[in-house]
């Protein structure tokens, strides 16, 4: 019994090292597979239509994007506030995965 204690400590070193190496590999992964996008203040961006945005009677022949929208400021990662051509702030927040850069 008292080896066995002894040994626990090992043994708890041993599978923190590994769930640190696991955690990299999948870190890894996530960055190398992930479509990282990242706007400047000023941006133009595309807004993705999504179903509480989209004008009635639209359909599925409807827009998908709507736009062009200016990056204000930015909240958090991953996070913006848009403003119109005209300087009116949207009601909230878009998060990066729904919008896409506007090239004129």
């Amino acid at each position: 019994m008292l080896i066995n204690l002894e040994l626990l400590e090992e043994c708890r070193d041993l599978v923190h090292v590994r769930m640190a190496a696991q955690k990299q590999r999948i870190e890894r992964y996530y960055i190398r597979r992930a479509n990282l996008r990242y706007f400047k203040v000023g941006d133009l961006v595309m807004r993705k239509v999504i179903q509480n945005t989209q004008k009635l009677n639209a359909g599925k022949l409807g827009p998908t994007w709507e736009g062009p929208y200016r990056i204000s400021p930015i909240i958090d990662k991953g996070s913006y506030e848009l403003e119109n051509q005209n300087g009116e702030k949207l009601p909230s927040n878009w998060n990066v995965a729904h919008l896409k850069r506007y090239y004129c």
